[in-house]
């Protein structure tokens, strides 16, 4: 009897339902649903934040046509180096996704060994292993998928940018392309 009573009591929590995920801010926690002003109420301010906005249009070449504005938001946390960093992504301002990144950072971000610097390396981490960067250039366009078998378009915006890092102790510098908050070059130069 205290084995089947026992095998229920661990068999009932795992089928309730439950987020995929959840990530503890001190005794508090955030899942997936969570509104961004709940997010900084449990966390605090994140040490850096970006941004992007999705255009999504629904009925293209139909009478009628509908068009949806998402913007997204991504807060990067620093636990500190015994543990990883994690990028929040909000889609209007509710929790819809977490990535665990690298090891944290104590004290302010950089300086960093440029060469570490590398493709795919997100804004957030890239501002946590180097800083500020000296200069930053933004340049927006977008770019337009059509499906025609629903009739459906994503008008996507390409937020090209530029971050530029001196070299350092004899150290040529460099100039990182971004692409979407995406480390997508890395340039030396003099």
């Amino acid at each position: 009897m205290k084995r089947t009573l026992l095998l229920l009591l661990i068999a009932v929590p795992l089928l309730l339902p439950h987020a995929a995920w959840a990530l503890r801010c001190g005794n508090r926690l955030v899942m997936q649903g969570d509104h961004d002003y709940q997010v900084s109420e449990r966390c605090g301010e994140p040490f850096f934040e970006d941004s992007y906005q999705v255009f999504n249009r629904s009925g293209v070449g139909t009478p009628v046509e509908n068009g949806v504005e998402t913007v997204y938001d991504a807060w990067y946390y620093n636990f500190g180096p015994q543990q990883f960093m994690v990028r929040l992504l909000f889609a209007n301002g509710e929790l819809v996704r977490e990535d665990t990144l690298g090891y944290g950072f104590s004290g302010t971000p950089g300086p960093c060994n440029l060469d570490t610097i590398t493709p795919g390396m997100s804004s957030g981490e890239l501002f946590a292993r180097c800083g500020a960067p000296a200069h930053r250039r933004q340049i927006y366009g977008d770019t337009l998928f059509r499906d025609r078998a629903t009739h459906n378009a994503s008008l996507i915006p390409q937020r090209r940018e530029e971050w530029f890092y001196p070299g350092q102790g004899g150290n040529r510098g460099r100039v990182v392309h971004l692409l979407n908050g995406r480390v997508e070059a890395v340039k030396v130069v003099d």
